[in-house]
């Protein structure tokens, strides 16, 4: 089973926790951004932008990249279960 904090040289602790907390961080702030609409204020040469392009898009897709930790985060999960039966 994942255990973030066990230290191994396969699973590092710490930066197993930061690997599971990039994906859902950068998809909130795709959330955030795009419900306030505001995102002139981080990039000025915004102007009247689609609330789905621009930085939404970017924090979509940065959401999308590091998700590959929780894919193998359910993977491991997934063969124990089968170990089990």
């Amino acid at each position: 089973m994942f255990r973030p904090d066990s230290g191994s040289a396969s699973d590092p602790g710490i930066a197993g926790w930061l690997r599971l907390a990039a994906a859902p961080t950068f998809a909130v702030m795709a959330l955030v951004t795009a419900l306030s609409g505001d995102a002139g204020m981080i990039c000025s040469a915004t102007q009247n932008a689609s609330p789905f392009s621009g930085m939404t898009l970017m924090y979509v897709l940065m959401s999308i990249f590091h998700g590959m930790p929780w894919l193998n985060l359910l993977a491991r999960l997934r063969h124990g279960a089968a170990r089990q039966v």
